[in-house]
């Protein structure tokens, strides 16, 4: 099938990391919490949470650590609808990745334990275990492919969920402290690029594939010209730039006060989606995902704060309205 004729079935596997996340009250510092509050985390568990909370339907394939810690992952997962039929436990010294974050803007301070990660050890078999013809789109982020077996695995689903006729979407996501080295990242992550229908990826993101900062716009224009269908070239505050059947879709941005800057583009993600899977033109559907990310930086936590439906309604209809591009 093709690219939307996949997302609007409204289904997803989506592949990488569930994590815990700490994060502090309102304004306040991590060095000076007397509580903080446990939410679910990992950009890949943050999408689909955020694509059920919409409405859709999402199953995470990944390993977490056979420990309480895992278990919550777990549990937090199906509490948002999430399919964790193949989220599979792993004993030994792997355990889940931990985020402590604050919700605040200025001096904000974000540290992420991956020391021996329980989601790089995902494997082939894993993977060979998850049935992609049921699916309308398989997701990832690009940590799954910062150390092995994961990255083997990975690339390995692509392969499975290409033979299925399963389009692959791709949220660049790089990390830099995930990853051996900056040369290996890149060479990975434009691997993975070339072979995805749709990238999605921020300015810094897509220069560091091209090799400087000034190359990365021409790189998501290249890509799009050879081989994905859609590549948005996010720019932050300044909007989006979505390339799609030769043309240059230019969008703005919904201003909100925020309160913390994590969990956007995870929100941004599920929001255009499940908005393409709702029958919004690509344009349209950006622009929704552009608002889910406002919602979330406005409000503490990542898959606690990310918008359902109603949510996303509402903060449309009493919306100034986006930025102009």
């Amino acid at each position: 099938m093709d690219l939307i004729e996949g997302i609007k079935a409204n289904n997803f596997v989506v592949v990488g990391r569930a994590g815990m996340d700490f994060f502090t009250p309102a304004g306040g510092a991590t060095e000076e919490a007397d509580v903080m509050t446990a939410g679910l985390g990992g950009s890949s568990a943050n999408i689909a949470a955020g694509i059920c909370k919409l409405g859709g339907a999402a199953a995470l394939v990944t390993r977490v650590s056979d420990d309480s810690i895992g278990r919550y992952c777990v549990n937090q997962l199906k509490r948002y609808g999430v399919d964790a039929t193949h989220v599979t436990p792993i004993g030994g010294e792997f355990r889940n990745s931990l985020a402590v974050y604050e919700s605040r803007v200025e001096g904000h301070q974000s540290v992420i334990y991956r020391n021996g990660a329980a989601d790089f050890q995902m494997d082939k078999a894993d993977v060979d275990a998850v049935d992609y013809a049921k699916y309308g789109a398989l997701i990832t982020a690009g940590t799954v492919f910062a150390a092995e077996p994961s990255r083997s695995a990975s690339f390995h689903a692509f392969a499975l969920a290409k033979k299925a006729g399963v389009p692959i979407i791709f949220d660049v996501d790089y990390r830099p402290y995930s990853w051996p080295s900056p040369q290996v990242a890149s060479d990975v992550l434009s691997r993975a690029a070339a072979e995805s229908d749709m990238i999605v990826g921020n300015d810094e993101e897509f220069g560091f594939m091209a090799g400087s900062i000034d190359k990365g716009l021409a790189k998501a224009r290249a890509l799009s010209e050879t081989s994905a269908a859609i590549v948005i070239y996010k720019m932050g505050q300044d909007g989006a730039i979505t390339f799609a059947n030769g043309e240059e879709i230019r969008t703005g941005i919904y201003p909100v006060e925020a309160l913390k800057p994590t969990g956007a583009g995870d929100s941004f993600m599920a929001g255009m989606l499940t908005s393409i899977a709702g029958g919004h033109d690509l344009k349209t559907a950006i622009l929704r995902g552009s608002a889910c990310a406002s919602v979330t930086v406005s409000r503490p936590g990542c898959a606690p704060a990310m918008a359902d439906s109603e949510t996303l309604e509402t903060f449309l209809a009493d919306h100034s309205g986006p930025t102009s591009a």
